[in-house]
């Protein structure tokens, strides 16, 4: 993770490589910048031969400047695909832009997708692009938008491979007070086979964001369907609808894209003008007359879209090719109208987009419309539609935003569709939570992304993400959690792993002005596979908590805590993940957030299922009192290290206490060392004691005292006593005593076994 730091945060590290089965590390997010701008998030690294890509650290908020960009995902090994780009930093400015999801390797199922944009006091950051799908694999997903004076704009979807693969869809772009951003464009399938991605949805505002373009076609397949555009404000004379998007064309034998749905207001958007179809349009409409007066649905060809503020649904697509047709919005009134479901493909398409939800303009109870589900993907290849956007709260509501449409399912090689946006609160009532993103296919490539939670007094929270394939490679992430005028809302969790495919990472907590929202929770892990990373918290007085990462499969380990969030009183670091039952180790408990007043504390180490080793503590957050270390994580129930104490931060006045050392598994297996104690300008933090050691085994090392300054008016800090042997094997010294003006005291050495050891050293002073 990268510095807090008086001008601009420092960059996170980049993830390291990943070994021949193991993905690639996560970025470490950026750092806070208190007068300047956020640090840029790490990037993923990459994945070794068979393994994805790591995904990119979230970007640094930015107190009185714009908010640090996304590290982007990085690339998947010569089987693996791409990482998930990092999050956008928030901004008092600017919202830091999403980091760009890492390319599929070769032979990889997926680019990664994008990473969702950092919201912004005057600009939305917008989302990331998704990643490209090397030969045969699928475009990632563009990342969401993020809220704003203007909103941010959805990222652009991925190409599909170069011979075969289906686009990306767009991002969806975010609600602005005064202009909604603009809808993603899909990405374009493969030169051979593929169907091209669907624009995004374009965002609510006093202006609506046109929706983005469809992608085009493979010489096989169909062009995608256009993004409706942005509701505006209908109630107050002066909104405008944004333009739908222009559908994607097709090549030869396929369909274009419908266009997208125009924005409705007081002023109407202009709908997009629908994609062209191939050279054998002709010949579909004389089969498509039989199949639709028989089965009222065509053969090939796509369904119709639901008209504007009607709340109908859309009709499905041809029974052999075409998309569903997008869910019409729904009606402005007292109540809100829920926006129609997209309609389903047939077996080789993608399902259509739901529609958003209408705004409630009456007074007291005033319910918004929901957004309308998404469609599901085509029986055996597609990508399941994007749920529709929540509808707004009116001025006179009590009642929350509404919620997000959930994404559709993906086919059988299919990806699921991102989750609705919560919808955008425009009096003293809550944001709308996020739809869930929509799970893929057996064999599919990626789980939907959770859609962010919508603005209000109380932000809505983020979207759980899609669970990945049975067989498939990529489980979706959770939504960004909504800001808020008083609490921002909590990041969405993870979706869950497939049987060789880690859980999902967990969404970041949305911005609060008095308490900020917490991380979501990692995905579980499949039965082979790790848990995924919790997300980060947010930003606020008081700072949102990590996330807590997601348990390991069977064989798997668990996934990281995430990183505490900022604030006077900063966020602790969220638990790692426990392992599973023969999981190599737990998960690293998350760094604690840094803290005008106290820094956040490290989380947890994960606990090590049966024989493996627990997970090492998160470090404390800086602050002028420094957060306490994360405790290690005990071993496995029978055999195994426990993990090192977190180390404590550092502080202008105090520093943080060192972490505990995780416990030994009961017949062998050393203690965790404690973590050394922050340094503090006024006294040092004391060392964190040892860990216990199994039947066999050394007990862990005592944490060293932390340093006091020379000219400061305390101590060092005092090291940590060693940990205890049990029968064979020696017990841990002690930690040596900080520096300073004065020296703290050494740690006493623990006791050797009963059998056969002898007692630690003491530390020195």
């Amino acid at each position: 993770m990268g510095g807090t730091a008086s001008t601009t945060g420092g960059v996170g590290g980049a993830g390291g490589a990943g070994g021949l089965f193991s993905s690639g590390g996560t970025g470490g997010d950026g750092g806070a910048g208190i007068t300047g701008a956020g640090g840029a998030g790490g990037t993923g690294g990459a994945g070794g031969l068979f393994s994805a890509g790591g995904s990119g650290g979230s970007g640094g908020s930015g107190s009185t400047a714009s908010g640090g960009f996304g590290g982007a995902g990085g690339a998947g090994g010569l089987f693996g695909s791409g990482g998930t780009g990092g999050d956008g930093g928030r901004g008092s400015a600017a919202g830091g832009g999403g980091g760009a999801g890492g390319a599929a390797g070769l032979f990889g199922a997926s680019g990664g997708a994008g990473g969702d944009g950092g919201s912004g006091v005057t600009l939305g950051g917008a989302g990331g692009a998704g990643g490209t799908g090397g030969l045969f694999g699928s475009g990632g997903s563009g990342g969401t938008g993020a809220f704003g004076s203007g909103g941010g704009k959805g990222g652009a979807g991925g190409n599909g491979g170069m011979l075969f693969g289906t686009g990306g869809a767009g991002g969806a772009g975010s609600t602005g007070n005064s202009v909604g951003g603009t809808g993603g464009a899909g990405g374009n399938a493969g030169m051979l086979f593929g169907d091209g991605g669907a624009g995004g949805v374009g965002g609510f505002g006093v202006i609506g964001g046109a929706g983005g373009t469809g992608g085009k076609a493979g010489l096989i397949g169909s062009g995608g369907n256009g993004g409706a555009g942005g509701q505006g404000v209908p109630d107050i004379g002066i909104g405008f609808g944004g333009t739908g998007g222009n559908g994607g064309n097709a090549a030869l034998f396929g369909v274009g894209g419908n266009a997208g749905n125009p924005g409705i207001a007081f002023g109407n958007g202009g709908a997009g003008t629908a994609g062209s179809g191939g050279p054998l349009q002709p010949v579909f409409d004389a089969l498509n007359g039989p199949s639709q007066a028989l089965t009222g649905r065509p053969l090939i060809g796509n369904g119709a879209n639901g008209a504007p503020g009607t709340g109908q649904n859309g009709t499905p697509g041809g029974w052999l090719l075409g998309n569903g047709g997008a869910g019409g919005s729904g009606a402005v009134g007292g109540d809100g109208q829920n926006g129609g479901a997209g309609g389903s493909a047939g077996l080789f398409g993608s399902g259509g987009a739901g529609g958003a939800g209408g705004e409630s303009t009456g007074s007291l109870p005033g319910a918004a419309g929901a957004g309308g589900a998404g469609g599901a993907a085509g029986l055996l290849f597609g990508t399941g539609g994007a749920g529709g956007t929540g509808g707004t709260g009116g001025g006179g509501s009590l009642l929350a935003a509404g919620v997000g449409g959930a994404g559709g399912a993906g086919g059988l090689f299919g990806d699921g569709g991102a989750g609705g946006n919560g919808g955008f609160s425009r009096g003293a009532n809550a944001g709308g939570a996020a739809g869930a993103g929509g799970a893929a296919g057996v064999f599919g490539n990626h789980g939907g992304a959770g859609g962010a939670g919508g603005f209000g007094t109380v932000g809505g929270a983020g979207g759980v993400g899609g669970a990945a394939g049975l067989l498939g490679a990529v489980a979706g992430n959770g939504g960004i959690g909504g800001p808020g005028s008083t609490v921002g809302g909590d990041g969405g969790a993870g979706g869950a792993g497939g049987l060789f495919s880690a859980g999902g990472t967990g969404g970041d907590g949305g911005f609060g002005v008095t308490k900020a929202g917490a991380g979501g929770v990692g995905g579980a892990g499949g039965l082979f596979s790790d848990g995924g990373s919790g997300g980060t918290g947010g930003l606020g007085v008081v700072g949102g908590n990590g996330g807590a990462g997601g348990s390991g499969g069977l064989f798997g380990s668990g996934g990281a805590g995430g990183v505490g969030g900022r604030g006077n009183t900063a966020g602790a670091g969220g638990a790692g993940g426990a392992a599973g039952l023969f999981g190599t180790s737990g998960g690293a408990g998350g760094t604690g957030g840094g803290g005008g007043i106290t820094g956040g504390a490290g989380g947890v180490g994960g606990g090590g299922g049966l024989f493996g080793s627990g997970g090492i503590g998160g470090t404390g957050g800086f602050g002028p009192d420094g957060g306490q270390g994360g405790a290690g994580g005990n071993a496995g129930m029978f055999a195994g290290a426990g993990g090192a104490g977190g180390v404590g931060g550092a502080g202008s006045a105090a520093g943080g206490l060192g972490g505990v050392g995780g416990n030994a598994g009961m017949f062998s297996g050393d203690g965790g060392d404690g973590g050394a104690g922050g340094f503090g300008a006024v006294a040092g933090g004391n060392g964190g004691n040892g860990g216990k050691a199994g039947q066999i085994g050394d007990g862990g090392n005592g944490g060293a005292g932390g340093q006091n300054s020379p000219d400061g008016v305390g101590k060092g800090g005092n090291g940590g006593t060693g940990g205890n042997a049990v029968l064979i094997e020696n017990g841990g010294n002690g930690g040596n005593g900080g520096t300073g003006s004065s020296s703290g005291t050494a740690g006493t050495g623990g006791t050797g076994g009963t059998l056969l050891g002898e007692n630690g050293k003491n530390g020195l002073p």
